[in-house]
């Protein structure tokens, strides 16, 4: 896959990046470039080999999934003008 000067600028205009005439040339080398380092990533069998989160082998850290009401109702409306039972009190607002 390659790039042209009419990809390019139509990804710019579409982007809403303002590119010159020769910054579009310029930038289709470059994402030309990159698009043939894809490909030659694309190249490489990868078949068997387990995802990583690190290049050390290490076990994630994990947390149990349990809900909780956070454990600080009372720091969050502490600084609350009117409160009720841990909800904030607002006045009523009809236009």
């Amino acid at each position: 896959m390659s790039v042209d000067l009419q990809t390019v600028k139509r990804v710019a205009r579409l982007a809403r990046i303002a590119v010159s005439e020769e910054e579009a040339e310029r930038m289709t080398g470059e994402l030309n470039a990159i698009l043939g380092f894809v490909e030659q990533l694309n190249e490489v069998d990868v078949s068997g080999v387990e995802p990583m989160t690190s290049v050390t082998p290490m076990e994630m850290k994990k947390r149990q999934d349990v809900v909780t009401d956070g454990g600080m109702a009372a720091d969050i409306i502490a600084n609350a003008p009117a409160t009720e039972e841990n909800f904030f009190l607002v006045p009523k607002v009809v236009e």
